[in-house]
């Protein structure tokens, strides 16, 4: 027997974007991640209607200037809360179709390896 995925134990909240005018732009996707499973999951990947594309980012802080860096997936810790921002890891979503105005809404599918892919909603901020 299959068991169902728990997706109650992987929650997204406060997914945004930052407006944007035009359509054609890289926009960050920013969220908060909270995991309370047992067991450490990563988000694979990002679906938007309003972008062609989405990358996992993330920020080095290396030897220079901080320097954003493609990774095929972002590690959620087991019991925590990982907070998506543009000075660690992120999305972008890359090409968009359209513009965004803010206080707009729009649904990303976010894939996760464990749990599965679960449906947010993603505010439009000014």
């Amino acid at each position: 027997m299959h068991d169902a995925v728990a997706n109650e134990s992987l929650a997204i909240v406060d997914a945004r974007v930052p407006a944007v005018d035009k359509a054609g732009g890289d926009l960050p996707l920013t969220m908060t991640i909270k995991n309370e499973a047992d067991s450490a999951d990563a988000l694979l990947r990002v679906r938007c209607p309003v972008a062609n594309f989405s990358e996992r980012h993330i920020v080095d802080r290396g030897e220079g200037a901080p320097a954003m860096r493609s990774i095929s997936n972002i590690p959620v810790p087991a019991k925590a809360t990982l907070e998506l921002k543009r000075d660690g890891y992120h999305v972008m979503l890359l090409q968009l179709r359209q513009a965004l105005a803010p206080g707009e809404t729009f649904k990303c599918a976010i894939v996760f390896q464990k749990a599965g892919t679960i449906e947010t909603e993603v505010q439009v901020q000014k």
